[in-house]
């Protein structure tokens, strides 16, 4: 349960960022570096979100030696800012029933709100490999470790995504249908297949019912065009009623609000048809 009001901050304003990285995970700059960036956008509210320590070994998440000195830090700049909200919170990597936004350990890190997300997906084997971002390697991944089956990853990380819905922790669910970034390298047509379509809609259909926040993420629009969750499915958020939050999870300083201005533009014109 998130101790700050999303929902209220988001209808107010939209300069905030709930979806921010810095050098405790995979980001490239300091808490302090990105606040600036930020104060200098004249946004009011920047929450940080480092991807949380996981049970197997990473190079994108954060250490769990690192989470004083993560909480430690946010204090610092909290007391250094004082005229921009600044809120912790982590990007909880769900493996499985193991390891999820759900997990007793989670609560113990006293968090102003999570955000919850699938980056791995098991093998048929059952080891959690990361799917998301560079996609030579999600190529390789696939054909080396997940014997080619690009349906089996696509249906893997929708159960997944179902399972993190439902065992519950999570305020945001982020970029809710990433996987179709790389999985439409391997199969350019994928989002049109009715079995795929039906993976995202039952997705939609329990955030409705767990009344989560849907997360517009605008990371990768400067570069691809592609806003996560695709803007073909906007309509049925909006039609659900569902609270809807724009994030540029922004990973550099001078990326902090890259594709937020298109995402309110376009979530405007579908709003007032």
């Amino acid at each position: 349960m998130s101790k700050i009001n999303i929902r209220e901050i988001t209808s107010q304003t939209r300069f905030y960022n709930f979806h921010t990285h810095t050098q405790y995970c995979d980001g490239r700059a300091t808490i302090e570096e990105m606040t600036r960036a930020a104060v200098a956008e004249d946004f009011k509210y920047l929450g940080f979100t480092p991807h949380s320590p996981i049970p197997v070994e990473s190079p994108c998440n954060m250490s769990i030696d690192a989470v004083m000195d993560y909480t430690a830090e946010i204090e610092r700049v909290r007391k250094a800012f004082p005229g921009i909200g600044i809120y912790k919170s982590m990007e909880v990597d769900y493996l499985g029933p193991e390891w999820g936004p759900s997990n007793e350990l989670v609560k113990t890190w006293d968090l102003d709100y999570v955000l919850g997300s699938v980056h791995f997906v098991p093998t048929q084997e059952g080891k959690p490999v990361d799917i998301d971002g560079n996609p030579e390697r999600f190529v390789r991944n696939l054909r080396a470790l997940f014997h080619d089956d690009l349906r089996y990853v696509v249906d893997k990380f929708y159960d997944q995504t179902l399972s993190m819905i439902e065992e519950g922790g999570l305020d945001i669910i982020a970029h809710l249908d990433k996987i179709a970034a790389n999985a439409s390298i391997v199969d350019p047509d994928i989002e049109s297949y009715p079995w795929y379509k039906a993976h995202v809609e039952k997705v939609i259909d329990a955030v409705s019912q767990q009344g989560l926040i849907v997360e517009i993420n605008t990371k990768a629009y400067a570069k691809t065009g592609r806003m996560f969750p695709a803007v073909t499915w906007w309509p049925k958020i909006i039609d659900k009623g569902l609270d809807v939050i724009v994030n540029s999870d922004a990973h550099y300083p001078d990326l902090i609000k890259s594709g937020r201005d298109r995402a309110f533009e376009i979530l405007s014109d579908m709003i007032n048809r």
